[in-house]
């Protein structure tokens, strides 16, 4: 598995347990979903990923993005 994929995994799984959270717990849960949102489209303009940042030290090779 490549540091790309890794990341967009890891991100919907944030998503989904938001969801799920905020679906069967409390719905301030869902804020974990919205976080999760924001977090990629602030990857997505400057290209800094903290998850990314820690799949790298874990040893997971490069993809195309990160």
């Amino acid at each position: 598995m490549t540091l790309d994929r890794a990341v967009l995994m890891f991100a919907g799984f944030v998503v989904l347990l938001g969801l799920a959270l905020g679906y069967f717990v409390h719905p301030g849960f869902l804020l974990l979903s919205a976080f999760a949102g924001v977090n990629m489209m602030q990857a997505a303009v400057t290209g800094f990923c903290p998850a990314a940042m820690v799949f790298k030290a874990c040893g997971i090779k490069q993809g195309a993005a990160f």
